[in-house]
């Protein structure tokens, strides 16, 4: 009988105790996350010198500086991801803002998104061509009006109302992109191209930043300049929510990368979010599947950052290079190359 009381005792001791340990984990504040790309494609080492490759990770710890900072003293995750891809859109090195490439007609038409996983509010815009930041146009349309998405004129009178600031489109103008649509004109006028680095790298250039803050709430943002000779106002996947850019706390936030046209028709940055919700994959599974075998048996290339709502990142792409950083709490990472 005492041993019985004694066993009873010791059953009860271990529950209570398993119990505490069970609050204390769901009583402790979540860490910070951030990670960020800068575009994915034919990116190979072999291509890239050390003066240009260093320009690109300096760029790209810039970034992670500005949100950690944000992060680490308790801002929230959707001023984190602004301002992390505000020093994107002002570095002429990526395709998004200040180094934008050029449509067939010689201008730069920019995209843009951002949704908040707490709320799953959104905001996008497309084809402005006179918006310093276009991921601040983004968030307004998100907080201060009763819309989704905005382009155009329209987008731009907006903006001016905001009192968001407001350039001449030569602001956009690079040399460097100029001269890829003049290469593309004389070659074939009708066909499109991904954005050209320096030393001839091809790749799908957009920015993008996805951000956990010590709240537990996530936020995902996506810029670009499209593709090299777009006609028509094309807009690709990074303002059309769902495809380029999605958030929800209960699973993810992505950002996306690549052939937009394939990113859009399998709604991609959604499908890592439903595999994760509906059928209970990790964020590992999800984006594994979506972009090493769904996009690929489609004929789409390009990644995606994200991440999950316990912190985990993932950085996929299925191209030979991608643009791309994290950070967390005493660590980083920042990458270029598959390897």
């Amino acid at each position: 009988m005492r041993y019985l009381f004694s066993l009873l005792m010791i059953v009860c001791l271990f529950s209570c105790a398993n119990d505490n340990n069970q609050k204390d984990s769901q009583t402790m504040p979540p860490k910070y996350a951030l990670v960020i790309h800068g575009g994915a494609g034919t990116i190979e080492r072999s291509s890239m010198d050390s003066a240009t490759e260093k320009a690109y990770v300096d760029a790209l710890n810039f970034a992670l500086d500005t949100g950690e900072k944000i992060l680490k003293e308790g801002g929230k995750s959707i001023d984190a991801v602004e301002a992390v891809i505000k020093t994107m859109e002002d570095n002429p090195l990526f395709n998004a803002g200040k180094g934008a490439v050029f449509t067939n007609e010689g201008k730069n038409e920019l995209d843009a998104s951002i949704m908040t996983g707490y709320d799953q509010k959104a905001g996008a815009i497309g084809g402005v061509t006179t918006v310093k930041h276009p991921i601040s146009l983004a968030r307004a349309v998100m907080e201060k009006s009763e819309h989704v998405m905005m382009v155009g004129k329209g987008a731009e009178a907006f903006a001016a109302k905001c009192s968001l600031e407001i350039v001449d489109p030569s602001y956009f103008f690079t040399e460097r992109r100029y001269n890829s649509l003049q290469k593309i004109l004389k070659e074939d006028s009708e066909k499109v191209e991904l954005s050209e680095d320096e030393k001839g790298n091809k790749k799908h250039g957009t920015v993008g930043c996805v951000a956990l803050d010590l709240q537990g709430n996530i936020t995902a943002g996506t810029s670009t300049g499209g593709m090299t000779n777009k006609k028509f106002n094309r807009i690709g996947d990074a303002p059309i929510i769902g495809a380029g850019t999605f958030a929800d706390n209960k699973t993810c936030g992505v950002s996306c990368t690549g052939h937009g046209e394939f990113f859009i028709r399998y709604t991609v940055a959604r499908d890592i979010a439903a595999m994760m919700e509906y059928k209970g994959s990790s964020l590992k599974e999800a984006c594994d599947y979506i972009i090493y075998q769904k996009l690929v048996e489609k004929g789409g290339e390009g990644g995606l950052i994200a991440i999950d709502h316990q912190g985990n990142i993932e950085m996929p792409f299925n191209s030979s290079g991608m643009y791309r950083g994290w950070a967390k709490e005493g660590q980083r990472e920042v990458k270029i190359y598959k390897d």
